[in-house]
Formats: C-alpha cells, sequence, structure tokens
C-alpha cells in the first residue's frame, strides 16, 4: 500500500494499474522486467543470515520473494486498497492459503453455498480432515448466517456476485456481522475486480481472487492473490514460504500487463453483457436469466450502490433440461465451450456438468444450479456478432 510520500498516493484507479508496484532496476527499463531466478546472491555470510532471519530486507527465495511477483503483489493491493498482498499459484491456492494460515483445528467457518463448485469441496472435504468445521448457508439468507455464527466462528467467506447465480451480497452488513462476533469475513472478487468493487473499503477483512480471470483478461496464465491488513497478510506469507502454492515471475509478469487495461476491459465486459442480458430476457426460448445488471434481478438495487457496473458474467435457463442445455451450447459457433470466464474471448459453459459437476445432486439443487442453466463470460467481441451465435442456440432448441 502507498503511503502519504509516494507520488501515487492518492491516485485514480487507471494510474494505479499502470503505474503501481514499479521498481526499476540501474538498466532503467520502462516495461517490468521478469526476474527468472529461483534464488539470490548475498554479500557475504552474514548478509544471507539476516537476509533468512528478515533481520534485513531483500529476496531470498523465488519461492516467496521475488521481484516481479511483488511488483503483482503491490499493483493489486494498491487496487483494492489493501496494505499488503501475496500472489499464489491459481485462485483455489489463494483460499487454501488464506484458510490454513489463518485457522487452526477447532475453528468454524460459515461459507455461502453460492460459491465456485471446488471451493465447496475444498472446505467440505479437505479443511474438515484438519479439524476446521463448515457450515454452508444461502448467500441472502441473513437470519440463517446469524444461526450458523458459533463461539468458534472465525471465518465468513462468500463470492459477490456469485457463480453461476450472480446472487449479490450485502457486504457492509456481512462485515458488521462478523466483526459483531469476532470472525473475518473474506470476499472472492473475481467477478468484479477491484475496477468494479472493492470489498475492502465496505468492510471485509480479506479479498480473494483468481488472477486467471479478469485481472489476466486473456486466459494466458494461471494465478490467485490475497490481499488485506499486513498483520493477516504476514501469516499468508509465512504459510507459502512453508507450503510453496507460489506465483511464477512470468505468470505475475503477465498479470501485471493484464492489470494495465483492467478498467477498460471491465467497462466493455459490463457493457456488452448488460445488452446481451436484456436480449436474452425478451427471447421467448429462454428462461430466466440472472445478471444483476437487469432491474428484475433482486440484487440489482444493492449492485447499483455497491459496484461500479455489473460485470461480465451472466447465467440463464433454456426451455428443457440437460439435453437443451447442452443442445444450445454445441449450437453456437463463437462463444468457446470452456469453463474459464474472464477472456477477452466469450465463454460458454454448462455448470451442473463441469464447473459444479463434482457436487452432489442435492447440494446443486440446494444452490440453484438446474440442468437447464447456462454459464457466459461476455467478451470483447462485436455485440451483434455473439447475439446471431446465441441466436443459432435458440434455433437449436
Amino acid at each position: 500500500m502507498t503511503d502519504h510520500d509516494d507520488p501515487l498516493f492518492g491516485a485514480a484507479l487507471d494510474t494505479l494499474a499502470i503505474r503501481g508496484g514499479i521498481h526499476r532496476t540501474a538498466e532503467g527499463e520502462h516495461s517490468e522486467p521478469i526476474f527468472a531466478t529461483s534464488s539470490y546472491v548475498f554479500d557475504s555470510a552474514a548478509d544471507a543470515a539476516a537476509r533468512f532471519s528478515g533481520e534485513q530486507p531483500g529476496n531470498v527465495y523465488s519461492r516467496y520473494t521475488n521481484p516481479t511477483v511483488r511488483s503483482f503483489e503491490e499493483r493489486i493491493a494498491a487496487l483494492e486498497g489493501g496494505e499488503a498482498a501475496v500472489g499464489t499459484a491459481s485462485g483455489m491456492s489463494a483460499i487454501l492459503s488464506t484458510a490454513l494460515a489463518l485457522l487452526k483445528a477447532g475453528d468454524h467457518i460459515i461459507c455461502s453455498r453460492d460459491v465456485f463448485g471446488t471451493t465447496t469441496n475444498l472446505f467440505g472435504k479437505y479443511l474438515a480432515k484438519f479439524g476446521v468445521e463448515v457450515s454452508t448457508v444461502p448467500l441472502l439468507d441473513i437470519a440463517g448466517w446469524k444461526a450458523a455464527i458459533r463461539p468458534e466462528t472465525a471465518m465468513l467467506f462468500l463470492e459477490t456476485p456469485s457463480n453461476p447465480l450472480c446472487e449479490v451480497a450485502d457486504i457492509a452488513a456481512m462485515a458488521e456481522l462478523a466483526h459483531a462476533n469476532g470472525a473475518l469475513l473474506v470476499v472472492d472478487n473475481c467477478f468484479c475486480t477491484p475496477a468494479l468493487q472493492t470489498p475492502l473499503a465496505l468492510g471485509a477483512d480479506i479479498v480473494v481472487h483468481s488472477a486467471t480471470k479478469f485481472l489476466d483478461g486473456q486466459g494466458r496464465c494461471v494465478g490467485g492473490a490475497v490481499v488485506g491488513r499486513q498483520e493477516h497478510m504476514t501469516e499468508v506469507v509465512t504459510f507459502l514460504r512453508t507450503c510453496g502454492p507460489t506465483m511464477s515471475p512470468f505468470n505475475a509478469w503477465v498479470f501485471l500487463k493484464g492489470l494495465e487495461t483492467l478498467r477498460l476491459r471491465m467497462d466493455a465486459h459490463s457493457a456488452a453483457a448488460l445488452e446481451i442480458a436484456r436480449w436474452l430476457d425478451a427471447h421467448e426460448s429462454i428462461g430466466r436469466v440472472y445478471y444483476a445488471g437487469l432491474e428484475s434481478h433482486p440484487g440489482h438495487a444493492l449492485a447499483a450502490r455497491q459496484q461500479r457496473a455489473f460485470g461480465g458474467v451472466l447465467s440463464f435457463e433454456v426451455q428443457g433440461g440437460q439435453e437443451e442445455a447442452w443442445r444450445f451450447i454445441d449450437a453456437t459457433r463463437i462463444f468457446s465451450l470452456t469453463a474459464n470466464l474472464g477472456d477477452t474471448k466469450s465463454t460458454i459453459v454448462h455448470p451442473a456438468t463441469t464447473t459444479h459437476g463434482r457436487l452432489s445432486d442435492e447440494q446443486r439443487e440446494a444452490a440453484g444450479i438446474r440442468r437447464s442453466l447456462v454459464r457466459l463470460s461476455v467478451g470483447l467481441e462485436d455485440v451483434a456478432d455473439l447475439k446471431a451465435d446465441l441466436q443459432r442456440g435458440c434455433d437449436a432448441l
């Protein structure tokens, strides 16, 4: 996080996205360099000892200290308004690192049931093996969140907007609930990014990202990030140093380049997604459309207050079931059939058999993920061409 002596203190998001985290070497390079090194040479044995002990700042080993990764960490921290950030190998390793760094056996997590399917499995299957208890509640059921709180509750975890139904949680209200009970609020900000939403400013303690998605923006690399207060990030770095779910320098460099166009891309994704959501909402072959930009969406007013725009991801139900959803998907020719999202290329997927396919039928039903549901990530192609491609899907029904 910048301080008052930094020329970027108080700078706008677009400036931070391009200039944040730059540390030029003696070579005077204009673009950030890639430090492709596993280790570092010390001036003396005493220098090495001081670096390893933390008495002297500097790089030690690229598992947890690398200048390119540090540039990415400083930039995403500045964009999110956090004191510090930690780059990780993937979005899931960001969630894992947060949980294992800050929780212990006997602690209790409350997780929204409306999250990415792998997040559900991480909490319910793997953290449970280490004595961390997990409760799941509907994202919008505030009474359910309150009822689930125990004396040992240490963390509340949610996505907003949620994947794939785009439900919107009141971050400020959830932060108040967490803090009143001595717990941390962790928000997955993957769908919005700091270009559209800053959960820390609304009271959240920690933000996690799959940098693979909109932060990169072109589907090139896998990575993650954790952002929050220094005291929490120090614990996450300690976990990273020990266990090693590390972001590579090359991937960090790619994410730095992605951040430079983040706001421009998110505005364009949001505008195109809103136009397509309205088109689908009026189409006779389409059932319910899930996108907070629609005035009919239950979370529209909250999203309009909490977010700067509504993002590039939406879902909808076709008339029928899985057979019809698959037929719709297979008829498209421009949309890429892939589970990734946040790309300049528009993507389409069937959540019930892919991203949320490892959930039980009961879990999917409880989360409202029906066999007729299709998820889109709207890219940056011409919107008329995307509508024409979606019409191919409608014509196949």
